[in-house]
């Protein structure tokens, strides 16, 4: 699990780079986190699909024995779980549906905060490896829930016509303005 958060740091970090390096994509932290946080998911939503002989990754057979034995169909569940983690990953790159996205995300890693507090009072290995410890694993998912709603407000018409409108200054070209209404 650790892994996974430092795959959201760099990715993060690297999107910032690419912002002081000059592209306008990636001129703020917010932008930065809502990217960094797609790569990541991207990652984690692989392990729900990896067959339960690859053994260098975590795969689908280790994400079904995180499900509390109360969810129905939990096969099923790590399939859905990992669709909408691809779907809200989608969504983050979007300024149009980061907020939604963000939001909705939010409201995912709280529904699958117990497959991670069962994982680990269950002592499940995940990848053959020990079971991370409840300790990490709440604070880990808060960490989640607060990146995606701080990455969603930076979604949405009027923050995309600011940060292109703060890109054209920048660049010396004339802002666009947005028709009146």
């Amino acid at each position: 699990m650790f892994f996974v958060v430092t795959v959201l740091a760099i990715a993060v970090l690297a999107f910032r780079l690419l912002g002081v390096a000059g592209v306008g994509r990636f001129a703020g932290w917010q932008v930065c986190a809502a990217h960094g946080m797609a790569v990541m998911l991207v990652v984690t939503a692989s392990a729900h699909f990896v067959p339960a002989g690859v053994t260098f990754m975590p795969n689908h057979a280790d994400m079904v024995r995180m499900v509390p034995p109360f969810v129905p169909f939990p096969s099923f569940m790590v399939y859905a779980t990992g669709v909408l983690e691809l779907l809200g990953a989608a969504g983050l790159v979007l300024s149009a549906t980061r907020r939604a996205a963000g939001i909705a995300l939010a409201a995912l890693f709280v529904l699958l905060l117990p497959a991670n507090v069962h994982a680990a009072v269950a002592d499940t290995p995940f990848n053959g490896e020990v079971a991370t410890p409840l300790w990490f694993r709440i604070p880990e998912q808060v960490l989640y829930i607060g990146v995606a709603l701080w990455a969603a407000r930076s979604g949405g018409t009027a923050t995309a016509r600011r940060a292109n409108a703060a890109s054209r200054s920048r660049t010396g070209e004339p802002a666009v303005r947005a028709p009146s209404r």
